[in-house]
């Protein structure tokens, strides 16, 4: 068990290291082998902030090759009961554009080759209709108009962006961004009974949906970088307002129940 603790955490990119005050990293080894990064313990405001860095510290790690079960574990052992997860993603529907930012409340996987689950033993089934906290949701939204509250994250497994034919069959879906990093990780952060709240900035609008070229790497890191410090800034006004999680369903399913994968 690590001596230095922190009761949030934030997952996301290398921009989002400058936001915590008076920073100890640390190197957490989990049952499921190293994380993506160092962890890094501060401070804002009066709650102590773990951040990792999802992609690794020099983004060496794609999405489908993070060891998102070390990721969660690792910040679980810290004591980390709340994250906060910044992401970039597409847009699929004229409700959302470039530069917005979307906090979403479904969930479709279509990922595969995953580590999904910490249950490799038993009959644990978790319950995930209402895959993100509603609870620290609400919070984020409330800071700002502007942020769009509600829509559905489609994970798709990456790294190739998506075909014209898919991105118009994601959107005839319904469904209102898209990404390729939020799932396992929501799932992981809710059997470790973590409340777990991604804040999504849409980068582009995928490919099929606009006519042209379709959606490529640089415009997708270029429209992040520029917004960075805006979310930034929602994050750090956000960390103080979050509400003791005590009580919250993403912590109480578990109540009465058997866990394997957390011992005795």
């Amino acid at each position: 068990m690590s001596a230095h603790r922190a009761d949030v955490a934030v997952i996301g990119g290398s921009g989002f290291y400058s936001f915590l005050d008076d920073p100890v990293v640390v190197e957490p080894d989990t049952p499921y082998g190293r994380p993506s990064g160092p962890v890094t313990v501060g401070r804002v405001a009066d709650r102590t902030v773990a951040f990792l860095p999802r992609h690794g510290a020099h983004h060496e790690y794609p999405p489908h090759a993070i060891n998102y079960r070390a990721n969660l574990w690792a910040l679980h052992a810290l004591g980390v009961r709340q994250v906060l997860a910044p992401c970039a993603v597409g847009g699929l529907r004229p409700e959302v554009s470039p530069g917005d930012v979307v906090v979403p409340d479904q969930l479709v996987d279509r990922t595969s080759g995953r580590a999904q689950t910490f249950v490799e033993q038993g009959a644990v089934h978790v319950p995930f209709a209402d895959p993100y906290c509603a609870a620290a949701a609400r919070v984020v939204a409330g800071l700002d108009p502007a942020v769009v509250r509600g829509g559905t994250m489609v994970v798709v497994e990456g790294p190739r962006f998506s075909t014209r034919a898919e991105s118009q069959h994601y959107a005839a879906q319904g469904w209102t961004l898209v990404n390729m990093t939020g799932q396992p990780e929501a799932v992981l952060a809710r059997e470790l009974m973590i409340c777990y709240c991604p804040v999504a900035l849409v980068t582009d609008m995928d490919a099929g949906v606009e006519a042209g070229e379709g959606v490529g790497q640089a415009e997708v890191m270029d429209t992040f970088a520029r917004h960075v410090e805006r979310l930034k800034g929602l994050l750090r006004e956000a960390i103080p307002r979050l509400p003791d999680p005590d009580g919250c369903p993403c912590r109480t399913w578990a109540e009465g129940l058997d866990l394997p994968y957390l011992g005795p």
